[in-house]
Formats: structure tokens, sequence, C-alpha cells
């Protein structure tokens, strides 16, 4: 009787999700600011992946309308977070209206929550963008 001696090679592979270097982040946020990389933001504004626009109307969430929504559509995103400050609220039914019509997805959460999901949604490479509103 022969012995075969089968030879089995294991290999590890490391499974971690790291962005470019040059992706935003959001590393904290609290009722006065997001820390988004290195960036104290204690403005309402948008980040993707790669922008972080600081200078974007408006100054509430409660400000929100329709005409404040271009630089967003302008940017390019599939999905956009609200960020609403400290508790979930809604868009109007004219912000709504537009993004389907332009067939953009669009969720309403708290802060965190919407910090929270954007991380994720980027390091999955989705064309994500958080408009984040600390009022």
């Amino acid at each position: 009787m022969t012995s075969v001696r089968t030879a089995v090679i294991v290999s590890k592979v490391k499974f971690t999700l790291e962005p470019p270097s040059q992706w935003n982040l959001i590393r904290g946020y609290s009722e006065s600011e997001v820390r988004i990389g290195e960036q104290s933001v204690r403005r309402s504004c948008l980040v993707t992946a790669e922008r972080l626009i600081t200078e974007w109307q408006p100054a509430s969430f409660a400000a929100l309308a329709p005409q404040h929504l271009e630089p967003i559509f302008a940017l390019g995103p599939e999905l956009v977070l609200l960020g609403t400050g400290p508790q979930q609220r809604f868009a109007s039914a004219e912000v709504r209206a537009e993004f389907v019509r332009r067939g953009i997805g669009l969720e309403a959460m708290q802060l965190g929550a919407a910090c929270r999901t954007f991380n994720v949604l980027v390091q999955e490479q989705r064309r994500v963008l958080a408009a984040l509103f600390l009022r």
C-alpha cells in the first residue's frame, strides 16, 4: 500500500476596508461640530468621499428648501443622507419631489446615524453625499 502526501498551502488574507487616505470620513460629531478628517466644521455642510463644502446654505435643517439643492445635485450622488441634527426630521414635500424627479435616493436621519451610515457607504465605494445640519 502506498501513501500519497498532499501539500496544503494556506494563505492568510486580511479583509479590512482601508479607504484611500484622501477620502473624507467623519471622525466625530457633537451638538456644535462635525469632525471630517482633520477638519472641524461648525455649520451645515455637504460631504462626499472626495469633497467637503462648508460654504453651503441653509444654516439649519428647518430652512432647507429646493433652491439649496443644486450644489447637491452638481456632485452627482446616487444617495443623499440628510443628517437632521439631534432629532430625525423629514424634508418638505417640495424637497423630496426634487430628489424623486432626478432619481436620487434620499434618507433623513438623526445626525449621528447619518455620520455612521455615511462612513459605511463611503467604504463600500458608494456615491453617497451627506448633507449635515447641526441644528
